[in-house]
């Protein structure tokens, strides 16, 4: 569908930083995180206020990273703009750190909401943009929710409640990958005709490739696409980005016990990026 160009030397790092966690932690959500990095660091170069130093301020853009088992492309984000020391790398899902299988919001600086729990993302973000309206407050929200998430009633739910009251300060980006924990997406619960679906929840719709950084920025920049109307973004995705022997395979949708030999891999497979 999408001609993707090769990944950057910044998608590389960041990715480069997923596998120190993965090398630390021995486990994690590894192909939903590489999925999401391309999205994630758009919105954090380009598009969100924040202040890396004041993670509360008043002033800064809400983001809710609902697909929380996709936290390690997110933590990547993180460390990089300086919430937090690189020391909590090694120790991802580790006792002693606070960087945890997924996002908490009461341990990491940057963190807007405790999620993993699939379907709740979004109606947070709606109440935190009717309260932004309430408020007459600048600051936009944003929510990141994943193609499996939209299984549960729950986004719909929220969906027609954003419809409701035509929340033109929020954007939602869509990681579609097109697989869940076990299987592809038509398999499980084919979401198909699925820009649709979100226009007829009166949603204003547009669709990018998701790995494409000069395509997602436009487009975000652009939002919101109507002023009456929440707009949703569906990026399309490869889960395991970055790494031919993870990419689109369920088998590493998490990984249990990662070995020194697949840590070695792993690097290896982003040294020759031109060759995908």
């Amino acid at each position: 569908m999408y001609n993707t160009p090769p990944l950057d030397s910044r998608s590389l790092a960041l990715r480069r930083t997923v596998i120190r966690m993965l090398e630390g932690g021995r486990r994690g959500h590894v192909g939903s995180g590489f999925s999401v990095i391309e999205v994630v660091r758009v919105l954090y170069d380009d598009i969100l206020k924040f202040d890396a130093k004041r993670p509360q301020g008043e002033e800064r853009d809400r983001f809710i990273f609902s697909k929380g088992h996709g936290c390690l492309g997110f933590y990547a984000i993180l460390f990089d703009k300086g919430f937090f020391p690189e020391s909590e790398l090694a120790k991802f899902c580790k006792p002693d750190g606070i960087l945890g299988g997924h996002p908490e919001v009461s341990k990491i600086p940057g963190v807007e909401a405790s999620t993993g729990s699939l379907g709740h993302g979004l109606s947070l973000a709606v109440g935190r943009a009717i309260g932004a309206r309430m408020n007459r407050a600048k600051h936009r929200v944003f929510a990141l929710i994943s193609d499996g998430e939209c299984n549960e009633g729950s986004v719909w739910e929220a969906a027609l409640c954003a419809s409701k009251h035509k929340l033109s300060n929020l954007t939602v980006v869509l990681d579609y990958n097109k697989m869940q924990s076990y299987s592809s997406t038509k398999e499980v619960l084919d979401l198909e005709p699925l820009a649709d679906k979100w226009k007829a929840f009166n949603f204003a719709v547009e669709e990018v490739d998701g790995h494409n950084v000069e395509q997602i920025r436009s487009t975000l920049k652009r939002a919101p696409f109507t002023q009456d109307k929440s707009s949703l973004i569906i990026c399309h995705t490869i889960k395991g980005k970055g790494i031919p022997f993870a990419e689109q395979n369920p088998a590493w949708h998490h990984k249990n016990k990662v070995t020194d030999e697949e840590v070695v891999e792993l690097y290896r497979a982003l040294e020759e990026p031109q060759k995908r």
